[in-house]
């Protein structure tokens, strides 16, 4: 991934919390003959390692054969910004527009698990992390994969397979306008808080956290 300095995230800590709250990823390997294939399924992030699953009728655990190389890319809020924002429209014009964006992309080789003496262990895990995300908003109502029958689950565990990623490396990229001025980031971080989409709302604050942050770093 293509990432100026001044958008990279090194911090393995900002990473995986990123991971932790959007997991929901794109997995993207590439066949014997080089053709790529590309999965969207959640994944948890823990020890250094990436554990989903994929429907056995995806194509997907057979064309990418365990231990090839694969890319998880996981992306987060993003908004249209504007020029009208900027200060120098008025003054000179020399401005364009652009897209503000968080990704992260991890890679690692990747494993396929046909075993439910791993998968039930994993069900179990991507549940209950799913599940106690629920809890600040809907009490505790939490669903358990233990809540259904033994059979129905050996049943539906027939139908996929397991996904494990040791991750070997982590990029991060915050676009978040520090390449503008601080009077064109203000009007960035303004205009994206007026707006009635509920995601440029969450772009402003991840702006105003990134200027923030730089304002600390100068000042010691």
């Amino acid at each position: 991934m293509y990432i100026p300095r001044l958008y990279s995230e090194e911090r393995p800590a900002e990473l995986e919390a990123f991971i932790a709250a959007h997991p929901l990823g794109a997995l993207v390997t590439a066949d014997a003959s080089g053709s790529f294939f590309a999965t969207h399924l959640p994944l948890i992030f823990e020890g250094g390692v990436l554990e989903g699953h994929v429907a056995r009728a995806n194509q997907h655990h057979k064309l990418a054969h365990s231990g090839a190389e694969a890319l998880v890319i996981f992306t987060g809020p993003n908004a249209y910004v504007t020029p009208s924002w900027y200060p120098e429209k008025a003054t000179h014009g020399r401005v364009v527009p652009t897209w503000n964006y968080v990704a992260v992309h991890a890679y690692g080789p990747v494993r396929f698990i046909d075993d439910p003496e791993w998968l039930l262990p994993h069900l179990n895990r991507l549940v209950d992390r799913n599940e106690a995300a629920r809890l600040a908003y809907a009490g505790d109502t939490r669903w358990r994969v233990g809540d259904a029958p033994k059979e129905f689950i050996a049943q539906q565990m027939k139908a996929i397979v397991g996904v494990e990623i040791r991750v070997t490396r982590l990029e991060g990229k915050w676009k978040m306008s520090q390449n503008r001025t601080a009077e064109a980031v203000e009007g960035v971080v303004e205009g994206l808080e007026a707006s009635p989409r509920e995601m440029d709302r969450e772009v402003s604050a991840i702006v105003a956290a990134r200027r923030a942050e730089a304002r600390d770093s100068l000042s010691k």
